[in-house]
């Protein structure tokens, strides 16, 4: 996009946060013509947001979780300063990513889950589903979940705003709803805490797998995913009987 494009964007943007002020000369009954020309600023600029998420995201794909704000500015054909206008900073930039990437995983969980015949084929399912889509783009996973190295002092911008722990609270719920199915309200105690306590063991092992290097000691995917589940319905009981 060239100098000039961008500065009919910013232009278009101020007149779009004016856009409740009538034009001088204007009547008063202008103002539906005023109304529906700031939604159509609106429209754009949510379509523009789109695309440079899009961009953001390909970009860290390609150059790695670490990519500066200038780094993915220029993948994205575009100047930083169009990124910082559109998302305040690099954690803004994280966040809005965030949301649509986790939106995405979270659906595909929900579509294999759906398509299960018992909780433990559901576990699976959803592991599965998460371990794919993160291995799929494991920069743009690290990007979304991680703080930036000139951040570390900061709050996770992505947690504070809820992105990624609304992605793990609706997950929990998913995976405690066909609990309480099966085993009724007398185990309401294992629906509770059980569920929140997966969570975390498929988040830190799946990350854990996720960073490790390839190599013979590596699981793949599926087999990763069935010793997730497996602890998760399990523990480790039958690991342990084998070595006593």
């Amino acid at each position: 996009m060239n100098s000039r494009h961008e500065e009919i964007i910013t232009a278009a943007d101020t007149r779009a946060g004016d856009s409740h002020v009538p034009p001088v000369g204007a009547s008063s009954d202008a103002g539906p013509m005023v109304d529906g020309r700031a939604a159509r600023w609106q429209s754009h600029r949510e379509e523009r947001r789109r695309e440079l998420i899009r961009a953001a995201r390909k970009a860290v794909h390609r150059l790695g979780s670490d990519a500066s704000m200038e780094d993915i500015a220029g993948a994205a054909g575009t100047s930083k300063s169009v990124y910082y206008r559109y998302f305040g900073d690099k954690a803004g930039l994280q966040q809005a990513m965030g949301e649509v990437v986790l939106g995405q995983m979270q659906r595909r969980m929900q579509e294999a889950a759906q398509l299960a015949q018992t909780p433990r084929e559901g576990l699976f399912a959803m592991v599965s589903a998460y371990l794919q889509m993160a291995e799929s783009s494991p920069n743009v996973y690290a990007f979304i979940t991680r703080l930036s190295p000139g951040e570390a002092s900061s709050q996770d911008a992505i947690a504070a705003s809820g992105a990624l722990g609304n992605f793990f609270e609706q997950i929990t719920d998913m995976i405690a709803n066909p609990m309480r199915e099966y085993l009724g309200a007398e185990k309401e105690a294992v629906i509770v805490y059980w569920p929140t306590a997966a969570i975390g063991l498929v988040r830190n092992a799946g990350e854990m797998w996720l960073g490790s290097p390839a190599g013979a000691g590596k699981p793949d995917q599926a087999t990763m995913a069935g010793q997730i589940t497996d602890w998760l319905c399990l523990g480790i009981a039958p690991a342990l009987k084998t070595t006593t």
